[in-house]
């Protein structure tokens, strides 16, 4: 399994005392294989993406990503598994407004020493993001922008991918293209995806739906 989670907990403190956000969640997913992540505000979803991420640590349970259990690592570790393993595709794009379009989309690759400019030129080409590449994020619309956080993600060849309502600020058009071209490249890059999302429509895309319900697996 290219991913397993076991058992996993995750509480946090609120001003009315603890809330268990996650309560005892197991999910697999092998290489090639696409998951979406459904269920109501508060449920669980983006806590549990997060913590498969490696930008927070659960309180029990355990999270095995390509062999290696998060758990045990710091900081730095979590870091270098996402450098290497996981890209992350985020609903807010999250791009660095002062680089070009180009840069962004090689940046996280440079980062991973994994540049590939023949794979940066043909995810720019099949995004439509070639005639754009000397621009920067705010010269883009919300749909070019995510196009080029999906670009960015995959340019670094991870072997699982994580996104978070990947096209939830995008109108219904503009997002049904995004996500077929995003779901053809992950395909193409035979990378896992693990998807949250809200959309039914969207989540009967991918192989497989876990609907999470009140921190657990309904």
């Amino acid at each position: 399994m290219l991913l397993t989670v076991t058992d996993v907990h995750k509480t946090y403190a609120t001003a009315d005392g603890p809330f268990a956000v996650l309560r005892g969640v197991d999910l697999a997913l092998g290489a090639g294989q696409t998951l979406a992540l459904t269920g109501e505000s508060g449920s669980g979803k983006s806590t549990l993406l997060h913590l498969i991420g490696g930008l927070d640590q659960p309180d029990h349970g355990a999270i095995i990503v390509d062999g290696v259990d998060l758990a045990p690592l710091d900081d730095k570790g979590r870091a270098a598994v996402r450098r290497g393993t996981v890209g992350v595709i985020f609903q807010q794009f999250n791009l660095i407004p002062s680089l070009s379009v180009a840069d962004n989309i090689a940046m996280q690759a440079r980062l991973a020493d994994k540049l590939d400019r023949d794979w940066v030129t043909t995810l720019s080409d099949r995004m439509g993001l070639t005639p754009h590449l000397r621009k920067y994020p705010e010269q883009l619309s919300g749909g070019q922008q995510q196009r080029v956080a999906i670009a960015r993600t995959l340019a670094a060849r991870p072997k699982l991918v994580l996104a978070d309502e990947p096209t939830g600020n995008l109108d219904e058009a503009t997002a049904a293209e995004v996500m077929a071209l995003m779901l053809e490249l992950v395909a193409e890059s035979g990378a896992g995806l693990l998807m949250v999302t809200h959309s039914a429509d969207l989540a009967g895309q991918l192989d497989r739906r876990l609907h999470l319900r009140a921190g657990t697996v309904a």
